[in-house]
């Protein structure tokens, strides 16, 4: 049969076959989750083991167990009468009862259960009857008188509390944390007062601290029930013999002492109180004890044992920062204060007056109720702890507690001192970047005047000199540094310097949000450095960025369509043409439209639609009639009408455009001119025009091999291209002129 089908008789009758310290480890492994069949398992083992010590007496102790009927309310006993159960352990039951005489008074009257009447209830019995008698504390329980009842139980009459457990009480009250430790010192000296008596408690937990209120309104916390009392200092607390069983726990699991837990020959002292109210204490102060309560009572015999003796709690104040967000704000509400705050509160000095009491080895514990109270104490008048060896941190922390208003007035004076001393140095900056700023705007105006009047080596010296110092003073991010060496790298241009204009971009990494130009402007400057040196990958590099980063800048299409043509890239040159006709087809504006017209007209075959082409012109045309440089559109006419075979209407317009003197528009012209000339059968003024077209080129345009194009390197390239194409063309062989990389 598999243990997942066994019923709670087979279970029961395989448990009782096993040894006593084997079966705990064997209901949690056939039960597994189900609690409640554990439970009855264990009911029935209970009752076994009674019927087993009852079946082995004799007769004359069988008669001892007929039990007579309990007392019950309304019943008397000595001179007290019974007026309600108010308690009930396992072998006694506690009644408030009514004294008529000497004086009338209410008590709490406990006595021994009817069938409890053992020789080890008995003994334990008067053990805590004489435990009390022996204490006069005012948080310590009074014991007014003993006896017996008319069948022979013991009872005794003690003082009558009318509260409820300490933890209880305080939460129901918002105790702060503050109030909870004034409440906490007497306890802890109600404790020593017992173990001066010679009496450790053994059993200290908050149902047996409880709070009452003085007539005045004071809370009142009493120690009740010595029960498991034990005497330390050789005194006998009775009579009978007490004898506990060798494999039994005296106590409570959850704030029992490790000594207490474990089986060996260790005998227990007052610090295992101790513990137990380094315990309270950490529930009192995080709202739950270091070990989970339900799980440890769930728990076997010796899973406690090994939890109470080697796991190690968490101090309070990070038992309380890893509580839900709920139960932190319940826990912090019963105290009055935030979460965040009462976290700092336990965190330090608290942490290691719980943790300290709490320690497993005894002989590292306070080793009296008195030295925890007092270190408590300490803990309230700011003082420094003995719980651990204090750090200098630590006890500037806790003179910063104690003396307030001292601390607070040096600390305004330091504050007043530091802010004078920031003032004072901020003007002292200030002061220094004032005349750095108004030195770097001198230089600069310098080089202005110098650039003003086209010297421009000179502007580039102060405009160099300038950006050198606005960074060692304002650094790279400075607004005014993008400006400055934008300027510096304009200067190098203009003095036909592309390669310094180059190596001080490269040398200057300023972020380019500073520039005052955009991103892409930014890209189209790289790009024309590297260009007129020739550099053309690198250029074409700068030009396809700026294109995706300013998709609507018609620059970048006309640098990056140049570029295409200076690399002899002919098929993305012609799918770039479609790009173009398709973004800038429609445009209304005459410079996009010329630029772009013409870009798509520097091949014999670009493969786009060259009516589309030809409005394009035909609109930049039309608006520039009025405007200077004219020509350019007269020049660009030219190159539509010869695209589309119109050969006479681009000899017309090729004619007007050479009537501007500017090279560029000279060879471009009479390249166009000497195309269609040959295709209109005139060879001869084909040739002349081809001939002038080669004049100007080489005698009037930067050498292939220079050192900088200059800013009209665009035009350089369409014109060497129309060149190599009308000689192709007319002498039947490519141009002898090629666009050089370097």
């Amino acid at each position: 049969m598999n243990e997942s089908e066994m019923s709670d008789v087979d279970v029961f009758i395989a448990a009782i076959q096993l040894p006593v310290g084997e079966r705990s480890a064997y209901l949690e492994k056939v039960c597994g989750a189900d609690e409640k069949m554990s439970q009855r398992i264990g009911i029935l083992l209970n009752a076994h083991a009674k019927s087993a010590e009852f079946l082995e007496q004799g007769p004359a102790e069988l008669a001892g167990h007929l039990v007579s009927p309990g007392e019950k309310p309304g019943d008397r006993i000595g001179h007290y009468k019974l007026l309600q159960q108010i308690g009930e352990g396992g072998c006694g039951v506690v009644f408030m009862a009514e004294q008529e005489e000497p004086v009338r008074r209410r008590v709490a009257l406990k006595v021994v259960k009817p069938g409890m009447d053992t020789k080890n209830v008995i003994a334990r019995f008067e053990a805590e009857r004489q435990a009390l008698a022996l204490m006069d504390h005012p948080n310590i329980a009074k014991i007014f008188e003993a006896g017996a009842t008319e069948s022979g139980r013991p009872y005794f009459v003690m003082e009558l509390i009318r509260g409820i457990k300490i933890t209880d009480y305080c939460d129901q009250f918002s105790a702060t944390t503050d109030e909870r430790l004034e409440m906490f010192i007497q306890v802890c000296d109600a404790v020593q007062h017992a173990h001066h008596k010679g009496i450790i408690h053994r059993d200290l937990k908050p149902s047996n601290v409880l709070v009452t209120e003085l007539a005045e309104g004071s809370a009142l916390p009493k120690i009740i029930d010595f029960g498991i009392a034990k005497a330390i200092t050789g005194q006998r607390l009775t009579d009978k013999t007490l004898f506990t069983a060798f494999e039994l726990l005296i106590g409570t699991p959850a704030y029992m002492s490790p000594e207490q837990a474990a089986l060996t020959s260790m005998d227990v002292d007052t610090r295992s109180d101790i513990y137990s109210l380094g315990v309270l204490l950490y529930e009192l102060l995080a709202g739950s004890t270091p070990f989970d309560t339900r799980k440890l009572l769930k728990s076997g015999l010796d899973e406690i044992r090994r939890v109470i003796c080697n796991e190690v709690p968490v101090r309070p104040s990070t038992r309380v920062s890893t509580l839900s967000e709920t139960d932190l704000t319940s826990v912090s509400k019963s105290r009055r204060v935030e979460p965040p705050k009462l976290i700092r509160e336990l965190r330090g000095g608290l942490d290691w007056i719980v943790m300290k009491a709490m320690e497993k080895d005894r002989t590292r514990r306070y080793s009296t109720a008195n030295g925890l109270a007092l270190d408590v104490r300490r803990y309230l008048d700011g003082d420094v702890v003995s719980a651990r060896r204090p750090t200098v941190r630590y006890k500037l922390g806790r003179f910063v507690k104690r003396h307030k208003l001292l601390c607070a007035g040096l600390v305004i004076v330091l504050l007043l001192l530091a802010l004078c001393l920031f003032v004072t140095g901020r003007l002292l900056v200030s002061e220094r970047q004032m005349r750095n700023e108004l030195t770097v705007f001198e230089i600069e105006d310098e080089a202005a005047v110098f650039r003003n009047t086209s010297k421009y080596d000179l502007a580039v010296d102060k405009y160099l000199q300038a950006l050198k110092l606005q960074v060692e003073c304002f650094g790279l991010d400075h607004r005014r540094t993008g400006q400055l060496l934008q300027s510096a790298v304009d200067a190098l241009l203009a003095a036909h310097r592309p390669q310094e204009a180059a190596e001080v971009l490269n040398e200057y990494h300023v972020p380019k949000s500073s520039f005052q130009i955009s991103q892409s402007d930014w890209l189209i400057q790289g790009s024309e450095i590297q260009a007129r040196q020739h550099h053309w990958p690198d250029a074409k590099t700068y030009a396809e960025a700026a294109v995706a980063q300013d998709p609507d800048n018609f620059t970048c299409y006309h640098l990056l369509t140049l570029l295409l043509v200076a690399t002899d890239d002919v098929p993305a040159y012609r799918k770039f043409c479609q790009t173009i006709v398709t973004r800038f087809g429609g445009t209304t504006d005459i410079n996009t439209a010329d630029q772009m017209a013409k870009d798509c007209l520097i091949l014999p075959d670009s493969g786009v639609d060259l009516q589309v082409v030809n409005r394009m012109v035909q609109r930049a045309l039309d608006g520039g009639k009025s405007r200077v440089g004219y020509t350019w559109y007269i020049c660009c006419k030219a190159m539509a009408e010869y695209r589309q075979g119109h050969l006479p209407e681009s000899m017309q317009w090729s004619t007007e455009a050479l009537k501007d003197p500017f090279p560029y528009t000279t060879a471009e012209a009479s390249a166009i001119s000497a195309m269609a000339q040959y295709k209109s059968h005139d060879e001869a003024q084909a040739q002349a025009m081809l001939a002038k077209c080669k004049e100007v080129v080489q005698t009037k345009l930067p050498k292939p091999d220079s050192r900088d194009l200059g800013q009209d390197w665009k035009d350089w390239i369409i014109s060497h291209k129309l060149l190599s194409e009308a000689r192709e063309l007319i002498e039947g062989s490519p141009s002898e002129t090629h666009l050089t990389e370097k």
